[in-house]
């Protein structure tokens, strides 16, 4: 167990280093019933998260859009030190039973990456969660709060700090998302 501790955490020390990681497993939140994937397409704009080394910027947002296979392709773009920085992957429904349970990746060499819809009304505002365990010692996670308009009332943002609370998800470090000055896109 030690050789392969002394292994694994340099490769993921920038992801940890990026974070702060919390002691155990990932939790189990539960997640949005009867998600309809399709109604979940479109843009959505990031009102609030926890810090994530790859999220810099302001301005970010995502637009999903559904393909003939069933996938959706990602396309999440941010404005960071003026220039407009912009990336394609690919969301799948991960458990068919579990039609919430997506997968998103950002590479055609890397795994899937959890990204749960804990709860949305499709039209309004999703929370979004996202986990990761490392030997089941300890686990790094994302929260987002979505948006279909750049801002949301601040009793819809406080809801999904409790939702995401209720659900053993740390958000006390959540900070809002600066979406001020997009209209002026480089």
């Amino acid at each position: 167990m030690q050789v392969c501790l002394v292994v694994i955490l340099p490769l993921l020390w920038p992801l940890i280093n990026a974070q702060v990681p919390h002691w155990g497993p990932c939790p189990e939140p539960v997640t949005q019933p009867a998600f309809n994937f399709k109604l979940f397409m479109g843009r959505w704009f990031e009102i609030a998260k926890l810090p994530a080394q790859f999220e810099k910027g302001r301005c970010i947002e995502t637009n999903f859009t559904l393909q003939f296979d069933g996938t959706a392709r990602v396309l999440s773009s941010e404005i960071l030190k003026g220039e407009l920085r912009t990336m394609e992957g690919t969301a799948v429904v991960e458990d068919k039973k579990n039609p919430a349970k997506l997968g998103i990746s950002f590479s055609y060499v890397l795994p899937y990456t959890p990204y749960w819809i804990i709860s949305t009304d499709y039209i309004n505002s999703a929370l979004v969660y996202s986990c990761t365990d490392v030997l089941r010692l300890f686990h790094v996670d994302f929260a987002w709060i979505l948006g279909r308009s750049r801002s949301l009332p601040e009793s819809t943002i406080n809801h999904g700090k409790e939702v995401f609370t209720k659900n053993n998800i740390d958000v006390s470090r959540m900070v809002a998302s600066r979406q001020q000055g997009c209209d002026k896109l480089p």
